[in-house]
């Protein structure tokens, strides 16, 4: 039996990467890596940076509270809450499909979905609050 070669086959000499459409469980799963990796990178270092300026002393916490009572710093709270509440329940539906529990592409499709939905509706609610 012969294989076709390598150099028969017509292969692009380039991958265009913005014309792949991947599906919606390819982009979920991108979408946690890259929450993963930017809470590691900044949340972790930002948060721990704001507990110890707001734990040196009463007049820096009120000062800490006054520069994030402005509307940048709630979007950028909002923007990493919303990294926050997307790795978290992208994470619990990595657990369950490790369990065998929707491993079928229907029930993926429809969990992806739901980890969206989930993640943008959590952030609604802390936009709520913090506004």
């Amino acid at each position: 039996m012969a294989y076709p070669s390598v150099a028969t086959k017509k292969r692009p000499k380039h991958l265009e990467l913005w014309k792949i459409r991947l599906p919606i469980p390819g982009v979920v799963s991108i979408l946690h890596r890259i929450t993963g990796f930017g809470m590691f990178l900044v949340l972790i270092p930002v948060l721990l940076a704001i507990l110890d300026r707001s734990l040196a002393s009463q007049e820096s916490f009120e000062d800490l509270r006054f520069q994030l009572s402005g509307p940048l710093p709630k979007l950028i709270v909002l923007a990493f809450s919303w990294a926050f509440l997307h790795h978290f329940f992208a994470g619990i539906r990595y657990l369950l499909l490790d369990l065998h529990y929707g491993i079928d592409l229907p029930s993926t499709r429809f969990w992806s979905k739901a980890v969206l939905v989930a993640g943008g509706m959590a952030t609604l609610l802390v936009a709520v609050a913090i506004w």
